[in-house]
């Protein structure tokens, strides 16, 4: 098929902190040198922002890196923490209160700040876009180019207008090869094309296998007596101990009444019949939570995977022709419940490296991006908590807090044990005759809510008759074999509705409503048999979250 083809010096995948943040960055750079470089942003979802989700807690100090006068230049970063708490839920109506000298330090939030992460992108693509740099929104990156010594030269698009069946419709349009000299990959959580490229480059080798979080947010309008902006709760416990599974809750105060409530659910649970979806509906009943929504509005609903396997877990970032960034590649601190400010500084580092081969003339080499990463803070920083996950993961969130507290709060990291956590989150299911089912109460449309109306308000939208993008290895396997093992958990994983049972003539029968699909990627990482593949369906489609 003949394509279009356009060329830069450098193409980045992905519209989020890390991609915009390496965009800003080299055409600093550039300005620095007197180069003229191009620079191209491919981003799926329909504009900048649509497809970002985060909680969000937002550390400030690679922005004062990359823009030391970002309060001149009106980042919407415009309500600093008033208060913030860590609580232990013991049940379903009681709390209690952690004292600051028992939490682990790096959970504290002084200095920090209560942000719409789609919106503080939104205002790096204008930073960038001032800079010169070209941004696609709507083009889904959907494959990796390679030139003939195999590194990366570049990604093609995604074919618009094709049918079910692969055909062409009359609105067909092929995709475009955009080629560059070096291309970052910046596609967030669970990356379609950053997972091909840590097998294709073996990245991974010698790793801890990566960890994931699924994170389910709401956001919802608030009577202003029960607005407090700056207001930061942390949660651990009710609802996720019932069933022996880790994560926390979270409930943010914005401006303009505004409040962002959540939970994170850790997809090594062992459970088959734990749907995150639910625990989240519940967990809103909880005293903690329900004293501030109630009189409220819900507004908006998403839900997407975060990586939190932390440094034993993180991949290599470099290979021939470009660089993995960002939550692409996992440098979020999971023991600061924060991956915006690190995945900002690994987005700055790969434009560093990358623009460091551009001025000696090269193309295709392997960018010095491990060298800048080992002497960076971010370095350090994921260093210090390189075990939190795994404490969590192996001893639970109390003796795993109590040791991580010990470690980050008075030994000062006076020792370089790292804490092994070698089984894969796919693989920690157990057969549902070993377990409970959970049987849930029903919404009560006040505070709690199904999972249609949830869908709808995450603006969810794509073109029906397209290819499926969640491909099956083997399309029996769901019914012959997930179904008797562990009741196919697919149905319940999955924060959108997108996999059904359903009976036909009398036998089940596996439904995929991709219509559905917020673009979490927890089927991908949670699929038992590793049966399920995301990859980008046409480009603008997805969920539309307005400041998520």
């Amino acid at each position: 098929m003949e394509r279009e083809c356009m060329e830069f010096d450098v193409v980045i995948v992905g519209a989020g902190p890390a991609g915009l943040s390496a965009a800003c960055r080299i055409m600093q750079l550039a300005e620095e040198q007197n180069q003229s470089l191009s620079v191209c942003v491919v981003e799926k979802g329909a504009e900048v922002g649509a497809h970002i989700l985060s909680g969000a807690i937002f550390e400030h100090k690679a922005l004062d890196e990359l823009f030391p006068d970002w309060e001149r230049l009106n980042a919407p970063l415009h309500t600093a923490v008033s208060e913030d708490h860590f609580c232990l839920l013991t049940n379903q109506s009681n709390y209690l209160n952690v004292a600051e000298n028992l939490t682990p330090k790096p959970m504290l939030n002084d200095g920090n700040f209560v942000i719409s992460l789609a919106n503080f992108c939104r205002w790096l693509a204008q930073q960038a876009e001032k800079a010169g740099v070209e941004i696609f929104p709507g083009f889904a990156a959907a494959n990796i180019l390679y030139d003939k010594q195999g590194a990366v030269a570049g990604i093609v698009t995604s074919d618009m207008g094709l049918d079910k069946n692969g055909e062409q419709k009359n609105t067909f349009e092929p995709g475009i090869e955009l080629k560059a000299r070096y291309t970052i990959f910046a596609e967030g959580a669970r990356g379609h094309l950053g997972k091909q490229l840590i097998s294709n480059y073996q990245l991974d080798y010698d790793k801890q296998p990566q960890h994931y979080a699924l994170g389910i947010k709401e956001l919802w309008e608030v009577p202003p007596e029960l607005h407090q902006p700056g207001l930061v709760i942390h949660g651990v416990g009710w609802p996720l101990s019932q069933s022996d599974t880790t994560g926390g809750s979270f409930l943010y105060h914005l401006e303009d009444n505004q409040v962002a409530i959540g939970l994170i659910v850790d997809l090594n649970y062992h459970n088959p019949y734990l749907s995150p979806f639910d625990e989240f509906q519940r967990m809103k009943h909880h005293p903690l939570f329900s004293r501030y929504l109630k009189g409220g509005n819900r507004i908006a609903y998403g839900a997407r995977a975060i990586t939190k396997g932390g440094l034993p877990s993180l991949p290599r970032q470099q290979f021939p022709g470009g660089v993995l960034v960002g939550c692409d590649a996992g440098t979020l601190n999971f023991a600061k419940i924060k991956g915006s400010h690190t995945a900002m500084k690994s987005g700055m580092l790969a434009a560093e490296a990358v623009f460091s081969e551009i001025s000696q003339g090269l193309h295709q080499t392997i960018p010095g991006y491990e060298r800048l990463f080992g002497e960076s803070w971010l370095y350090q920083e994921l260093y210090e908590s390189r075990n939190f996950g795994a404490q969590i993961h192996k001893f639970g969130n109390l003796i795993g807090g109590a040791l991580a507290t010990v470690e980050h709060n008075w030994l000062k990291h006076r020792f370089s044990w790292t804490v092994a956590d070698e089984k894969a989150d796919h693989e920690c299911l157990r057969p549902k005759e070993q377990c409970t089912p959970i049987n849930y109460p029903k919404p009560d449309g006040i505070l709690s809510f199904d999972k249609p109306s949830s869908v709808y308000l995450s603006a969810t939208q794509h073109e029906e008759n397209q290819p499926c993008h969640l491909k099956l290895k083997d399309p029996a396997l769901p019914t012959t074999t997930h179904l008797s093992l562990y009741d196919e958990p697919s149905q319940r994983y999955c924060p959108a509705g997108v996999y059904e049972i359903v009976t036909s003539e009398g036998k089940p029968k596996f439904q995929i409503n991709a219509a559905n699909c917020v673009h979490c990627k927890t089927c991908d990482i949670k699929d038992p048999s590793q049966n399920i593949i995301w990859v980008t369906p046409e480009g603008g489609g997805g969920p539309n979250y307005p400041n998520m």
